[in-house]
């Protein structure tokens, strides 16, 4: 099973000091080399800050586009891991190992596994 690992945190890698992100990035390298021995390892991206995104809505096949995600919080979305896991508690599990979960929130959703869905809009 995949689950989807969804990185939120107050302060982002550009907002530490230059000594604390590579820190926090060591942090990761190691994580990241330990998921990949033991094949849990799918993905992770670091995502853009939040002010360099925008919202896009469609009513009435009228685009709306505002600037930014407007949550009412502090904390903000700053990344994912894509994780192979046996069933939540071992995603929970490895989830716990996310540097950023110490001073922010991890997020962890299972990917829909649907062949229907797949064979109706023809992707792998």
């Amino acid at each position: 099973m995949k689950f989807l690992c969804l990185i939120s945190a107050e302060n982002c890698l550009d907002q530490m000091t230059e000594a604390d992100a590579l820190a926090h990035l060591d942090e990761y390298r190691v994580l990241i080399a330990r998921l990949e021995r033991n094949g849990n390892y799918v993905e992770c991206r670091r995502l853009m800050p939040a002010d360099t995104a925008v919202t896009l809505r469609v009513r009435n096949n009228q685009r709306s586009v505002t600037d930014g995600p407007f949550a009412e919080t502090k904390e903000q979305l700053g990344g994912f891991l894509l994780l192979e896991a046996r069933n939540l508690e071992e995603a929970i599990e490895l989830a716990a190992d996310i540097p950023a979960a110490k001073f922010g929130s991890i997020e962890i959703r299972q990917v829909a596994e649907d062949a229907t869905m797949h064979h109706t809009l023809g992707v792998a």
